[in-house]
């Protein structure tokens, strides 16, 4: 782990995520990109070009010293923590950004969003999601100050899960995290039989490169009423330190009508989220 960017509005929720990037930082040696995105209001940016550049400049200004002075946090010293200040939409360039700097992880503070809100509007969070071909750590309530030691990486065992698998593996074999796999049957579920899950679980197992004598330590099965369900209960239950998902990143029409399950998780989980794109 190299680099790690953070996009900061210079909430509380982007301080959460930049304490956890220094945490990580720390324990990889990497270096921090902090990047704060400058958008003009439509008033001023329907002003002449002159009054332009000149509300451009006053804000970049002011942006700097409140960045300088954000970035003085104790919990910084000794790392290398590089300001970036951006004239984009946090959801839709960040991703170029992360390839500029051959960036290895996000990591984003979030308040997550809820009912018709969450429906209509969504999140900056879920749009990163849905564009960021690096992996993404969400944070929610507490920022991460100790070793992350157990993940879970839900999935149901198809083709798509295995090179976000294979990635999830390797971040987390870095940092010696274990990693363990839930599939979860809901009563919504195609019905496959107990032969049919095993060897669908065999047959990924294989294809991902890890002994079938694996499957009875590194797997786990949980029936409830929804995916979502599922999951925080196997998170409470475990003692799991971070849940993580493959996501699709659907987007327009799709997005709308069939939701994402890693979007939701994002948005309503309270431990710390890391998303990989299928």
């Amino acid at each position: 782990m190299r680099k790690i960017i953070i996009p900061i509005d210079f909430s509380t929720y982007s301080e959460n995520a930049l304490k956890s990037a220094a945490f990580l930082a720390k324990k990889n040696n990497a270096e921090l990109i902090a990047v704060h995105m400058l958008e003009l209001s439509h008033a001023i940016a329907s002003q002449s070009e002159s009054y332009l550049q000149e509300q451009t400049l006053f804000l970049y200004k002011l942006t700097e010293k409140k960045f300088e002075d954000f970035l003085k946090a104790d919990y910084l010293s000794g790392i290398k923590v590089t300001p970036i200040i951006k004239h984009f939409k946090i959801f839709s360039e960040l991703d170029d950004l992360a390839k500029e700097e051959n960036a290895d992880l996000i990591i984003m503070g979030s308040k997550g969003t809820s009912g018709m809100k969450e429906i209509f509007i969504g999140s900056n969070t879920e749009k990163v999601i849905r564009h960021s071909k690096v992996p993404v750590i969400i944070i929610k309530e507490e920022a991460i100050k100790k070793d992350i030691k157990n993940a879970l990486f839900a999935c149901d065992f198809s083709n798509n899960d295995i090179e976000p698998y294979l990635e999830a593996k390797k971040l987390f074999n870095a940092i010696n995290c274990s990693l363990k796999l839930v599939y979860v049957i809901t009563p919504t579920s195609k019905f496959k039989s107990t032969g049919e899950i095993k060897d669908r679980i065999k047959k990924f197992m294989e294809e991902v490169g890890e002994e079938a004598s694996e499957i009875r330590d590194n797997v786990a099965i949980i029936t409830d009423y929804s995916v979502e369900e599922g999951i925080f209960y196997f998170a409470k239950t475990s003692e799991v330190d971070i849940i993580a998902l493959a996501t699709h990143g659907r987007k327009g029409v799709a997005h709308f009508f069939e939701g994402s399950i890693s979007e939701d998780i994002a948005n309503h989980s309270t431990l710390p989220v890391i998303t990989f794109k299928i």
